[in-house]
């Protein structure tokens, strides 16, 4: 087996960063996590990711990045997404349904108008 050096290991970071970080150079309008940890899945976290890829696919959306993540820690507030849009703080979404995603998708994503009745957080999250 070939041992890695350091730069084919940076290399392998600066791919996998491209893949998961917003791009603020106005490629990409927005970055959408859905949490998929255990408690999301189990409170309808596949449904919110099916409808944000049907979203896309319907208006033929390929500047918004579509992701998950593991446990977000709050597993009362689930299912949960967080919407990142460049140069702005990200937004923390809970309780979601189908139907709040698409309104959360259509007035934040698309005309960037938080949609306040759905928020937890806005905001870095930050540890101390």
């Amino acid at each position: 087996m070939t041992k890695l050096t350091l730069d084919d290991l940076a290399k392998l970071r600066d791919s996998a960063k491209k893949g998961t970080e917003l791009r603020l150079d106005g490629d990409k309008r927005a970055r959408i996590t859905v949490h998929m940890g255990t408690c999301g899945i189990a409170s309808g976290a596949r449904k919110i990711m099916g409808e944000l890829l049907k979203i896309v696919e319907e208006k033929g959306i390929s500047d918004v990045i579509l992701t998950t993540s593991g446990c977000a820690g709050l597993c009362s507030k689930e299912p949960m997404a967080t919407v990142e849009l460049a140069n702005e703080p990200p937004v923390k979404y809970i309780y979601l349904t189908e139907e709040k995603i698409r309104e959360i998708f259509e007035e934040h994503v698309m005309k960037g108008n938080i949609v306040e009745k759905y928020v937890l957080a806005m905001g870095p999250e930050k540890s101390f």
